[in-house]
């Protein structure tokens, strides 16, 4: 749960990535999540839970291109609209088409970006990139941190590593999302919100397993896990806390089956949950139709705020 929950926004526009931005994502993506930057500090609620629910090593990217020194402010805030983080496995050096179990970050950033400002200031600041092919690769934390702007609106940072391989798929060395169909069709079913996500069948299954907690051990969930093919989400701030999850199973009974495995799951958390983790509880909805499992949350802000300091969202996000 804490990689479903990478993110916040708070308003109705979207998060889009251009097609550059999704050209530099490995094609192995296992989980996308692209947010609407500006909006997301605009909401207080938002930030409370990206605080609560980010994995330290993003924590550590978000800090990282906050505090790179590119402007006279010491920061790039105010030239962020978009931030995406992609979590990918590299592909291998074995068979064609083959992936490592190893799974790497790269973060990618989209704005207007004053290329000149900032080629003065690395200049200023005797940084010399690194050459990878025609790209110039600069340091951006003295802890193997860095960046590299694949166009004036688009740059892509991370570890040195993860950013060489998100390059390899942007040059056409390696294969991108962009020939990912799975992916590439899930991703139309939300890129129009302020936040999103998609995750393959492994994240998915992952995911799952982490929602349903003891049933996701059940032998149902065994047996159907291995069909699940892909997900997507949106959440929105803008009035309240909306959450819409979908699943693609395969096929119908899978899709029935996971349905009543998460309606039993709920059913058995609200026999030990406090008032507000039953008020969540309650106000969280769960159907199937055809192929697809759908799971849906509304609360007030204050209903929400309550829900993150409570022990169910804590074990949801451990």
């Amino acid at each position: 749960m804490t990689a479903l929950l990478l993110g916040t926004a708070a308003s109705a526009s979207a998060a889009q990535l251009s097609t550059d931005a999704r050209g530099a994502i490995p094609h192995d993506v296992q989980q996308l999540v692209v947010i609407d930057y500006r909006a997301m500090q605009d909401s207080p609620a938002a930030m409370d839970l990206r605080d609560r629910v980010m994995p330290p090593e993003l924590k550590q990217f978000d800090e990282a291109l906050k505090k790179t020194a590119l402007s006279n402010q010491g920061n790039m805030d105010q030239y962020v609209d978009e931030l995406a983080f992609a979590l990918f496995r590299p592909a291998s050096t074995g068979a064609a088409g083959s992936s490592s179990d190893t799974l790497m970050t790269v973060g990618i950033a989209q704005g207007q970006f004053p290329m000149q400002d900032i080629m003065a200031r690395f200049k200023t600041q005797k940084l010399k990139p690194a050459m990878v092919r025609a790209n110039s690769v600069y340091p951006m934390t003295k802890a193997g941190m860095v960046l590299c702007f694949v166009d004036p609106s688009t740059m892509i940072f991370g570890d040195k590593d993860a950013v060489n391989k998100a390059l390899d798929a942007r040059d056409g060395i390696a294969p991108s999302m962009l020939t990912n169909n799975n992916m590439m069709s899930a991703m139309q079913s939300v890129d129009s919100s302020p936040l999103w996500s998609i995750l393959d069948d492994k994240g998915t299954q992952t995911m799952m397993g982490q929602l349903l907690g003891q049933a996701g051990s059940a032998t149902d969930y065994n047996t159907v896990s291995k069909k699940l093919q892909s997900s997507w989400y949106s959440m929105d701030f803008q009035h309240g806390v909306k959450f819409d999850l979908t699943i693609a199973t395969g096929d119908a009974f899978t899709a029935a089956t996971l349905s009543s495995l998460m309606t039993a799951a709920v059913m058995v958390k609200k026999m030990t949950s406090s008032d507000a983790e039953k008020e969540a509880l309650n106000a969280t909805s769960i159907s199937s139709s055809a192929d697809q499992l759908s799971i849906a949350f509304a609360s007030t802000d204050n209903e929400f705020s309550s829900l993150l300091h409570s022990p169910l969202f804590e074990s949801m996000v451990r």
